[in-house]
């Protein structure tokens, strides 16, 4: 989810934690607790630090190791300790397991997106992403705002929350269902397929889908139950040539190929250099796939340039390429 979810997701649990006997008679355990689930709700997206590094880093890493099963142990006792040497008076088991609440909570929201996570590490390194909610929900994030506004106008926190919290969690049911039948229409539509990735749109009746069958990539809507239709791709595999071979090994390749599930490759020839690029389909949006890779390769077989990223425009991708590109 988006940052500003996450925070009022760790509000939230602050308020649910009222209803826990031992922070509901003491102020300063509350205290301590809201920190601390406001913090571990946000915790787990602190690698997007690894942007100053470079793109490709950041691409493989973010969501992953942060995200994974031992993470979720490390973040709560490290975010709980930290606090309670601020206030060492307060219950630590309490503290620490209503963080340790708010850190799995953020992981656990984050599987359903369309981004995904590594949140089954160190059994896999998997990309667990069920995409049937927007990585920004309105609705969802509206409820909190809406249960933020109750509290601060008298309402009981916890049972406000709770209530609240059931009708997300009907929410994200509704939702699972709504994909189950978009899959469902696909199969009935497309034979053979192999790869689907999902994304939900704020209208609750519109998805964006990118699909992989043995022949083709598609890349479309679903509206109302109809399948619509925008890009439709020939599904080549990856040849197995020496230029390819030292495309596959560039670190902005290598991080992209990580992450994206369905993409399409093409090799452009130029004067002085061969360019290779990847292009991710699952976020068409206006016409355009921003999310790509690109490394240009000289005549002599050398890495001229790389990037891997969010790019809108050519020109900016070029620009991108001059300035992060190394040679090699």
């Amino acid at each position: 989810m988006d940052t500003g979810t996450h925070i009022t997701m760790g509000v939230a649990l602050s308020g649910i934690a009222t209803l826990d006997p031992v922070v509901q008679q003491d102020p300063a355990l509350f205290t301590a607790v809201m920190a601390g689930a406001i913090i571990g709700s946000h915790a787990p997206d602190f690698d997007t630090i690894l942007k100053l590094r470079n793109n490709a880093v950041y691409i493989r890493h973010h969501r992953g190791i942060t995200h994974s099963l031992p993470a979720l142990i490390c973040w709560g006792i490290a975010i709980s300790s930290i606090i309670y040497l601020f206030t060492p008076e307060v219950n630590f088991l309490h503290l620490w397991l209503w963080t340790f609440l708010a850190v799995i909570l953020h992981v656990f929201v984050d599987i359903f997106n369309a981004y995904g996570t590594q949140a089954y590490r160190p059994f896999t390194r998997r990309w667990v992403a069920y995409g049937f909610i927007s990585t920004f929900d309105p609705y969802i994030f509206s409820l909190h705002i809406i249960g933020i506004i109750a509290w601060i106008l008298g309402a009981t926190p916890g049972y406000t929350w709770l209530m609240i919290y059931f009708i997300i969690v009907l929410y994200y049911i509704k939702r699972y269902i709504d994909k189950r039948e978009i899959v469902k229409i696909l199969d009935q539509h497309f034979d053979n397929i192999k790869k689907v990735a999902t994304s939900p749109t704020i209208k609750q009746n519109v998805w964006r889908v990118a699909f992989a069958t043995e022949q083709h990539y598609y890349v479309g809507r679903v509206e109302d139950g109809h399948v619509e239709i925008d890009d439709k791709f020939y599904n080549i595999q990856i040849p197995n040539n020496p230029l390819m071979d030292i495309a596959m090994k560039d670190k902005n390749i290598s991080a992209f190929l990580s992450f994206s599930s369905i993409y399409r490759w093409e090799i452009n020839m130029y004067d002085d250099f061969t360019e290779v690029r990847f292009i991710d389909l699952r976020y068409r949006t206006e016409g355009h796939y921003p999310f790509v890779a690109v490394v240009q390769i000289d005549d002599n077989m050398r890495i001229m340039n790389s990037y891997t990223g969010w790019i809108f425009s050519e020109e900016k991708l070029q620009t991108k390429l001059n300035i992060d590109g190394t040679f090699i």
